[in-house]
């Protein structure tokens, strides 16, 4: 075999952005496991950096806030919490909405928070919207260690039904991260998106049961709560930790229908934004 030339010409890589709707190829994600790895390091880091109290935030945020709408809503309201504490009644239903609530707001700004990054080396742009989310499962963790820990405390004795709970972990997973393709995505093109982002997450607080029971919405409207995932997220937390009702199984059903279709379709429109990320942002 002949040697190759000293004179041979160098090969050159061309990387053009795609055109139209551009395919998946989630098996890169996995060639860059170890980038997804450090931002989500970087994240948990930068979050707990030069604090006095560190990882106790994720332990005394849920705790103080599940006790200031027992005092409002199970005290001066009296809003009914399916015959157990109001306090771990609210907490079971503010374990997920924390995650999902961080994976909105943090989730929407990633890319545009990582536009050094963006603009000068090529790696998958759904790497960082990824990372961001599944940097919240740390505090999830915490809380739901937490929150089992208050159960015992109130003398609420787990049930098989715990079994199910990481049904409704990847619920949650589902929702957030489909919802932060689709903010990060248009938050690059529409920075108005970073500004109301705050604002959906309040409405969306107060169309998910987190301080009252489920049971006070009208019965025939129960499955279509369903539209809202996190619904059924913090009814599925209730059951499997305390207890209560369990989620009718129609708006189960119809909440991992929506969660799908987000998550489905935020990918697909991430891939179709993601060739003018660099250029944009």
């Amino acid at each position: 075999m002949a040697a190759p030339s000293a004179n041979a010409p160098a090969p050159v890589l061309r990387i053009r952005p795609s055109r139209g709707w551009a395919a998946l190829n989630l098996g890169e994600l996995w060639q860059y496991r170890e980038l997804t790895l450090l931002l989500m390091w970087r994240d948990i880091q930068v979050r707990y950096k030069q604090t006095a109290l560190g990882v106790a935030w994720v332990v005394l945020q849920p705790l103080l806030t599940s006790l200031i709408f027992a005092v409002i809503f199970g005290g001066l309201a009296r809003l009914p919490s399916d015959n157990v504490p109001y306090v771990v009644f609210s907490l079971a239903a503010l374990v997920p909405w924390n995650f999902f609530a961080a994976a909105f707001g943090k989730g929407s700004a990633s890319l545009v928070g990582s536009a050094n990054l963006i603009s000068k080396v090529y790696f998958p742009r759904l790497v960082i919207p990824l990372a961001t989310v599944l940097a919240g499962l740390v505090d999830l963790a915490i809380g739901l260690v937490v929150l089992l820990g208050a159960a015992l405390a109130f003398r609420i004795a787990p049930s098989a039904a715990l079994l199910a709970l990481p049904l409704f972990l990847l619920l949650a997973l589902g929702a957030a991260l489909g919802v932060a393709l689709w903010l990060s995505a248009l938050n690059v093109q529409f920075r108005d998106v970073g500004h109301l982002a705050p604002f959906f997450t309040q409405v969306w607080f107060y169309v998910t049961p987190v301080v009252y029971a489920l049971s006070l919405v009208p019965e025939p409207w129960r499955v279509w709560l369903g539209l809202n995932p996190l619904a059924s997220v913090a009814q599925g937390f209730r059951w499997a930790v305390l207890g209560t009702a369990a989620p009718p199984a129609g708006m189960l059903l119809l909440s991992a229908a929506v969660t799908a279709a987000l998550l489905i379709s935020g990918l697909f429109v991430f891939r179709r934004m993601e060739r003018t990320f660099a250029d944009v942002v």
